[in-house]
């Protein structure tokens, strides 16, 4: 309903501003300028009052996979100690 009668009231303001024909051009550039604010007030404050259009995120299904980790090593490789990562899993 609200975007209707927005829609009606910016080609009323868009016909209503196309088919007066001022008789000196300073003269219509005032009229132009009025026009245009009073139609912009009008369609902001239409666009302001509606709610916003809230749509919930589609489900998503997450696959559980292991929890793994890496876990840092001492060892002796024969020349001294030494670390090594590997991942571990449960």
């Amino acid at each position: 309903m609200n975007k209707t009668f927005a829609a009606m009231v910016a080609v009323a303001t868009i016909a209503g501003s196309l088919s007066a024909t001022p008789a000196h051009a300073q003269r219509g550039v005032a009229a132009g300028v009025a026009a245009g604010l009073i139609g912009g007030a009008i369609i902001g404050g239409a666009i302001a009052s509606s709610r916003p259009a809230y749509a919930a995120p589609a489900p998503v299904y997450v696959e559980e996979y292991p929890a793994c980790r890496m876990v840092r090593e001492r060892f002796w490789d024969g020349y001294g100690w030494r670390f090594r990562r590997y991942e571990v899993c449960n």
